[in-house]
């Protein structure tokens, strides 16, 4: 079945693109705002509305398939790709990929994929945005020119012999309402929250970590008051962005027994803590990262580290699960490109025995939330993202419904 036409829309995401530099320099708020100077290339405004690009595949049979080009909520640093705007990039696709997509056969989701992924113009690769969103409209088609669900085309393709389809633990984000999205988060019963976006020393960690310390132990009290039944015990999973390494000055030791005191505050809850540290570049951040993961498990410590910035294409997956960087990975879908990277990732970490967190960005759509939880499903991620955005509500439902629906029809099947 083959592409006969191709329709681009510009799109709007989740959330919003925010330049993580200015803001870990101080970016002062004004309600939803950022006040300052932006100061990574590219941002007009330290905070500005995230935008995507859908790509609509038209097959001969009428069938759609569609895919959404989305780049992460801190464009541009951390090694990713440069901020990613609908106005400049639809007359690049326009020109350069649209001729290419038409007559392509799409009976197939993998070998494509991986053409396009890997593909050189200029002598660069596709900017990851294009790649993820190109790819999504390949899957989404395939799976409807063989009348399967996404989940069971990525299966099929790359060997996956397991015949049940299983829930994924779903991780809720709450943004900088990390008290009133608990709430929503504990009502819905979240297997994993809240996420809590602890992204500046002063404000929210505390010089000596004591205004995290505190939020733990509030998070800890707040679910024990008003869970819906004493056995449900959801995975306290805090995104530090690197402030304990800036609040600790990267001394290994002193950052343990930091974590250790958090460990403490949150039982009988497990914790994980996600960046502990960003040293600036993928070799030192490795590093820390496995240091303080063997510092913990030589202490017995039930504490799991999350590796995250500098861990953003496949290459850098298996290079921090290589060297045990955390005890699990996210892998941030649109930093890997092309949606077949993700599936690579996840049954790399699988195989070696680190945990994959099938995760992305606030700043997606409904779209590519819905595609990346299929391959949650199919490939056995340890733990999937529900997004996009941080209001809890819709990225909760998005993600769950979709997980309900493809993990229902199978069993139908």
């Amino acid at each position: 079945m083959k592409i006969i036409d191709v329709v681009l829309s510009k799109s709007y995401t989740g959330f919003f693109f925010d330049d993580q530099k200015a803001i870990k320099n101080g970016a002062v708020n004004d309600g939803f705002f950022y006040v300052g100077t932006p100061e990574i290339e590219g941002f007009s405004s330290i905070r500005q509305r995230g935008e995507a690009i859908s790509i609509q595949l038209i097959l001969e049979n009428g069938e759609v398939g569609v895919g959404d080009c989305a780049a992460v909520q801190y464009s541009g640093t951390g090694g990713r790709d440069p901020l990613f705007l609908a106005d400049n990039y639809i007359p690049f696709l326009e020109e350069n990929i649209v001729p290419m997509l038409i007559g392509l056969d799409m009976n197939e989701f993998r070998p494509l994929a991986e053409k396009f992924d890997r593909m050189m113009l200029n002598g660069k690769k596709l900017h990851t945005a294009i790649r993820y969103g190109l790819t999504q409209a390949f899957l989404s088609a395939v799976a409807k020119v063989n009348k399967l669900t996404m989940a069971e085309v990525v299966r099929k393709e790359y060997n996956i012999v397991e015949k049940v389809y299983d829930k994924v633990p779903v991780f809720t984000q709450s943004g900088d309402d990390r008290y009133d999205n608990v709430d929503k988060m504990i009502i819905k019963e979240a297997d994993v929250l809240p996420h809590a976006l602890i992204n500046n020393v002063d404000k929210k960690l505390g010089r000596n970590g004591e205004l995290l310390r505190e939020y733990v132990n509030w998070l800890r009290n707040r679910i024990i008051k008003h869970r819906n039944r004493e056995d449900y015990e959801p995975v306290l999973h805090i995104d530090v962005y690197g402030t304990i390494g800036i609040a600790f000055n990267n001394d290994v030791d002193k950052i343990v027994d930091y974590l250790l005191v958090l460990e403490r505050t949150a039982l009988p809850f497990r914790l994980r803590i996600e960046g502990p540290v960003d040293a600036g570049n993928k070799e030192d951040t490795i590093y820390y990262l496995a240091e303080i993961t063997k510092k913990l498990d030589d202490l017995n410590s039930k504490v799991e580290i999350v590796a995250d910035e500098w861990c953003n294409t496949l290459e850098d997956v298996i290079d921090f699960a290589d060297r045990k960087a955390g005890h699990m990975l996210q892998i941030k879908t649109p930093d890997l490109g092309g949606v077949n990277n993700i599936c690579e990732a996840i049954i790399y970490c699988n195989k070696v025995g680190i945990g994959s967190y099938c995760g992305g960005t606030c700043n997606e759509t409904n779209i590519s939330a819905e595609v990346t939880t299929n391959i949650a499903i199919a490939c056995m991620a340890n733990q999937c993202l529900a997004k996009p955005g941080m209001g809890v509500d819709a990225g909760f439902m998005i993600v769950k419904n979709e997980m309900n629906r493809v993990i229902a029809i199978t069993k139908k099947r």
